[in-house]
C-alpha cells in the first residue's frame, strides 16, 4: 500500500533565502546545498522505495529529512540543528489513508546493533547467575554449617530442593531466563526485524543490511517484499546492497547520478561492479562446482 504519495524538498530559491537570512546564527548550512545541486526537488513513491548512492549522497540526510517532517517514531533521535529544522518545517508531502496507517517508524543500523548488544547483555548476565546458582546449589547441598531455623526459611528450601534435584534442574528453576540467546548476530537481526514490522504501517530504513551477511540479506529481502504485499506494509530504504537493490518493483532513486533519476537495480554502478566481478571469476566458480 502507498501511504506516502508524494514529499517536495526546497527548491533552490527557497534555500537561497534561508542562507541569506542565516547570517551568523548557524554554524553549518546543513542540510543545504546538497540536493538542488542535484537537481532534486520532487519525489514520488511507491510501495517500496530506495535511495541509492556512496557514502555522502546525501541518502540518509533524505530519510532523515523525511522521518522528521512526518514525525516518525525512532529509537534514537540526533539534534541535527536548528537550521535542518527549519528546512524540515518548510517541506511539504502528500499522505494517503492516514487514518489506516498504524505507525510511522524510522529505524536506522544503530537500532539493530543496540537490540544485539542488549542481547549480549541479557546472554552475560544469564551466565553469570548460573554461576551463583551453581555455587549456591553445592554450598546448599554440602554445607551442615548452614543454620536450618525457621528464620532461615529460603536457606532451609534451597538446602531441601538441592537435595532433590540435580544441579541442572536447580538452576533453571530459579532462573527468569532459562536459555541463552544462541542465534548468531545476523539471525538476530533478522528476529529484530520481524519484532518491529507490524501491518499498515511507513517504515524509514537506514542501511538495514549492516550486520548481515549475504544469505540474511536475501532473508531480509523476501520478508520486506512479504511485508509489503500480504501486511500492508510501505517501504523507504537507504542502502547500497545489492540484494536490497533487487527488491521486487522496487523504485530506485540513484544519488550518484545528476539530476537524481530512477534507474533499475541492474543499472547502478555498485551492482555493475559486483556482476563484472563474478563474471570474470565465472570460470573459477565453474571449476569448484565440478569438483
Amino acid at each position: 500500500m502507498i501511504f506516502l504519495k508524494s514529499f517536495h524538498l526546497l527548491p533552490e530559491m527557497e534555500e537561497y533565502w534561508m542562507i541569506c537570512q542565516k547570517k551568523n546564527i548557524f554554524n553549518s548550512l546543513y542540510p543545504l546545498k546538497i540536493f538542488p545541486e542535484k537537481e532534486f526537488e520532487d519525489i514520488d513513491f511507491e510501495t517500496i522505495t530506495i535511495f541509492y548512492g556512496g557514502n555522502g549522497s546525501g541518502k540518509t540526510t533524505l530519510l532523515n529529512i523525511i522521518a522528521d517532517k512526518l514525525e516518525a517514531l525512532r529509537k534514537n533521535h540526533n539534534k541535527l540543528g536548528e537550521l535542518f529544522d527549519r528546512y524540515v518545517l518548510q517541506c511539504d508531502y502528500e499522505l494517503y489513508h492516514k487514518e489506516i496507517c498504524n505507525e510511522i517508524k524510522f529505524i536506522s543500523s544503530d537500532d539493530v546493533f543496540d537490540y544485539l548488544l542488549d542481547l549480549r547483555a541479557i546472554n552475560f548476565n544469564v551466565n553469570r547467575r548460573k554461576d551463583e546458582l551453581s555455587e549456591e546449589y553445592l554450598k546448599s547441598k554440602y554445607d551442615k554449617n548452614i543454620d536450618e531455623t525457621l528464620e532461615q526459611y529460603e536457606i532451609l528450601k534451597r538446602k531441601t530442593d538441592a537435595r532433590k534435584m540435580t544441579q541442572s534442574k536447580y538452576i533453571r528453576s530459579r532462573l527468569v531466563n532459562n536459555n541463552l540467546i544462541q542465534q548468531s548476530n545476523g539471525e538476530s537481526a533478522i528476529d529484530f526485524w520481524q519484532k518491529e514490522i507490524q501491518e499498515k504501517a511507513i517504515y524509514l530504513i537506514d542501511e538495514p543490511e549492516n550486520s548481515l551477511s549475504a544469505e540474511n540479506q536475501l532473508k531480509l529481502k523476501h520478508f520486506i517484499e512479504e511485508s509489503a504485499r500480504f501486511y500492508d506494509c510501505q517501504f523507504i530504504i537507504s542502502t547500497h546492497s545489492p540484494f536490497l537493490l533487487s527488491l521486487e518493483y522496487a523504485k530506485i532513486y540513484d544519488l550518484d547520478s545528476v539530476p537524481v533519476k530512477s534507474r533499475k537495480w541492474t543499472e547502478l554502478p555498485n551492482v555493475r561492479t559486483y556482476y563484472q566481478f563474478f563474471k570474470e571469476k565465472e570460470e573459477e566458480f565453474m571449476n569448484s562446482s565440478e569438483n
